[in-house]
């Protein structure tokens, strides 16, 4: 990876700030747009709306070319771009139904050390500090997890069914991972504009037609209301756009040890926003378990900073 090239200290820290707080609200948007629209459409209308939109920035900026990628980097692209947003973000919205939104944002936190457990797995030698960071998350995962009142539920639903939807955000937030760590070793389009492009478009395909099956329509937003569609619009135009194009701004002005942080305060930012605007209760269980999550990521991001990329960096279904 190149250096960062020089920016302003103030330029590097708003471009941080708008990727702690908009990725850490897009919970809050996820929610709110689901209370009334259907959640894996709601999700594929808005990644087909934002990969369009993308599309339109990069044809103004460098021309139709460089939309023109291989047949190969285009099946990379959306392979990875179902995995991340299809099937973990699709996961999540529906789980958000069950699961308060701070809660799931600190069960999606775990991404980091899925990426360490999978190149443990295929030969790699994480630091001893970077695996006593998995198996600290891995405890705070367990105890947002085990059923019981410690940990709220929203829309009605039983701790049995939190427990249930919770474990689904776990199994999503393994598959984002995955994707994350197959999109390293595959051929994908270069340009991360070109390659966000093709993954929300394969993602908002993929959930529009498992909204589909699942009976939910189209005809459905018509009674949507205002309060689901300034979600909507906010994750569209905020967690789709400007979010990511601070990201990819950072990556090339920022060092990745500074960047890297956005995996322990996004959690934090989601919860204290469930907090505010959905009342999502403050139980020992969220505070504890959330702690030491945060805890358990921290220690692996700060072990992997001299080292590596973090894989988990195309993060751009937020």
């Amino acid at each position: 990876m190149s250096e960062p090239k020089a920016a302003s200290s103030g330029a590097i820290w708003s471009a941080l700030w708008v990727v702690y707080i908009v990725w850490g609200s897009t919970y809050l948007g996820i929610a709110l747009a689901i209370e009334s629209m259907p959640p894996s459409m709601a999700l594929g209308l808005r990644f087909l709306v934002a990969g369009s939109a993308m599309a339109t920035f990069v044809v103004i900026r460098h021309g139709w070319s460089a939309l023109h990628v291989s047949g190969r980097q285009v099946a990379g692209a959306m392979l990875v771009g179902v995995m991340l947003l299809g099937i973990a973000n699709g996961n999540l919205a529906i789980a958000e139904a069950y699961v308060p939104s701070g809660v799931c944002a600190l069960l999606v936190a775990v991404n980091p050390l899925w990426i360490v457990m999978l190149r443990a797995a295929t030969g790699d030698r994480p630091k001893r500090v970077t695996l006593l960071g998995v198996f600290i998350g891995l405890v705070g995962v367990a105890v947002l997890v085990l059923p019981g009142d410690h940990v709220a539920s929203v829309g009605g639903a039983t701790p049995l069914q939190r427990t249930f939807w919770s474990l689904v955000i776990v199994a999503g937030s393994f598959v984002w991972a995955l994707g994350s760590f197959i999109q390293q070793r595959i051929d994908v389009p270069k340009n991360p504009l070109v390659l966000t492009t093709y993954e929300m478009w394969a993602g908002g395909i993929f959930l529009s037609i498992f909204g589909m099956v699942r009976g939910e329509s189209f005809t459905q937003f018509a009674d949507a209301t205002m309060r689901s569609w300034l979600g909507w619009l906010y994750l569209v135009t905020f967690g789709s756009l400007i979010a990511f194009t601070a990201f990819v701004w950072l990556v090339g002005h920022a060092p990745l040890s500074l960047i890297s942080t956005y995996a322990y305060v996004n959690p934090v930012v989601a919860v204290l926003l469930g907090w505010l605007f959905r009342a999502e209760p403050f139980t020992s269980g969220v505070i504890i378990g959330g702690a030491i999550i945060v805890s358990g990521v921290i220690l692996v991001v700060s072990g992997e900073r001299p080292v590596r990329k973090i894989e988990s960096e195309s993060e751009v279904g937020h």
